[in-house]
């Protein structure tokens, strides 16, 4: 398990990401929380799988000069960039509201994402209350895999909370991602009965997601709840350099992305269920 900030004063952070439009409702602004109970071969953020301050070299940038001595601050041409600092409250709040005439012309508002929300939920409970004294919309997007007491606290906090949903094998789910499946889907219907927005989200991961087994497996456990909307996140290798410079080994290197002919079908099953489907969300 990732140990948690203790300190509900700070946390840590590895981005906080401005003008967003794939991370909920209208334009948000998204904070990154450090650290991550799971292992998933496809994470985008793999930067944010470790608590720990990590450092990611861009060998790119690197001159070979060897002044830096691998320190960030010393480096000349920022090829050595430190991955997650630790913000106050108050550091948080005021990088939000450079955003404030965004989130007032579209309806947005602020994400907290990851790593794993939970992986810090004393914080996120605290920022949220925060958020919500303030006037701002709030949303999370989690794997569901943590404290259900603190999820529900955040989840009441939250005007929308972005659930994926990733290997409905409660066995395979659990060798290669680390996920308790059945902790998940307990926390998932917690949020529901406590009158949550939840917007389930499926990742379309060929090899582990991406056949109408696993969909269908969600799909018939959604079926009880009154779910409206569904989101489809296709694989992409967006994230894949990312591995390199964190001398990380990636393991889906050579896997192609869906076709869209792949995800229009997955589309069109999951919308015959009687859902709106958002591809991206």
């Amino acid at each position: 398990m990732v140990e948690p900030v203790e300190n509900v004063s700070s946390a840590r952070i590895f981005n906080i990401q401005r003008y967003s439009l794939h991370d909920g409702s209208g334009i948000r602004t998204v904070v990154f929380f450090k650290g991550c109970p799971l292992s998933c071969p496809w994470c985008a953020n793999p930067e944010s799988r470790s608590h720990k301050t990590t450092f990611m070299r861009r060998s790119s940038l690197c001159l070979e000069c060897e002044e830096c001595e691998m320190d960030v601050d010393e480096c000349p041409s920022g090829a050595w960039e430190q991955i997650g600092q630790d913000m106050t409250m108050d550091e948080v709040l005021a990088q939000i509201a450079k955003d404030d005439v965004f989130f007032d012309t579209s309806n947005g508002g602020i994400t907290l994402s990851g790593g794993e929300v939970l992986s810090q939920p004393r914080f996120a409970i605290e920022l949220l209350s925060r958020l919500k004294a303030l006037g701002y919309r709030t949303a999370i997007e989690t794997s569901g895999h943590g404290s259900t007491t603190q999820l529900m606290k955040i989840g009441a906090l939250c005007d929308e909370v972005l659930f994926d949903f990733k290997m409905m094998d409660p066995i395979k789910a659990k060798q290669v991602i680390g996920l308790k499946l059945e902790k998940v889907l307990q926390n998932f219907k917690g949020l529901v009965e406590q009158g949550t927005h939840v917007i389930p989200r499926l990742p379309l991961i060929p090899g582990f997601t991406l056949d109408l087994i696993n969909i269908d497996r969600v799909l018939n456990f959604l079926r009880p709840f009154d779910i409206k909307e569904i989101h489809l996140l296709p694989f992409h290798q967006y994230g894949a350099n990312k591995y390199q410079t964190l001398g990380m080994e990636y393991l889906l290197k050579d896997v192609a992305v869906p076709t869209k002919s792949e995800v229009e079908a997955i589309r069109s099953h999951v919308a015959a269920h009687g859902y709106q489907v958002a591809i991206g969300g």
